[in-house]
């Protein structure tokens, strides 16, 4: 392989990296994200946002990683003026509406972790759609204090 091509693959390997994920249809997956937890935690969260190009709405109806034994999507509501967190089946995405999620909303609750989530790291989510299938994106894993991804 010439030098020239090596560095052709090398710079298709970065932007891969480094663009969004796409699903089989107009959905595209970014700025996925986790926060470092402590050494022994067995929970996680991810976030991420997801953005619908297409006409018709969307939902996202499930994730995995091999990084825990399950991943959940979860919301964060109040209860009596106490946050908790609860399950849920799906997230609509509409057309247009990118949906962020985000530390107290939404988000991927990663249980059963399987190794510590540590700054610096990477691991990947599957997510599925019921209409656009499938989508596989990286997650990195900012600080503890961390309120979003790193620019």
């Amino acid at each position: 392989m010439t030098m020239l091509a090596r560095f052709g693959a090398a710079l298709l390997a970065l932007a891969a990296l480094a663009g969004p994920a796409l699903a089989d249809g107009p959905v595209t997956v970014t700025a996925a994200w986790a926060r470092a937890g402590a050494p022994a935690a067995k929970a996680g969260a991810a976030f991420l946002t997801v953005t619908n190009t297409g006409a018709e709405s969307d939902r996202l109806v499930a994730a995995q990683t091999p990084v825990a034994d399950k991943a959940e999507l979860h919301t964060h509501l109040m209860d009596n003026g106490v946050m908790k967190m609860r399950a849920v089946d799906s997230i609509d995405v509409a057309p247009g509406a990118p949906v962020t999620l985000k530390p107290g909303g939404l988000h991927v609750m990663l249980m059963g972790l399987k190794q510590p989530l540590t700054e610096g790291s990477r691991f990947p989510v599957t997510l599925t759609f019921d209409k656009a299938g499938a989508v596989t994106v990286e997650v990195t894993v900012q600080g503890a204090a961390a309120m979003g991804p790193a620019h």
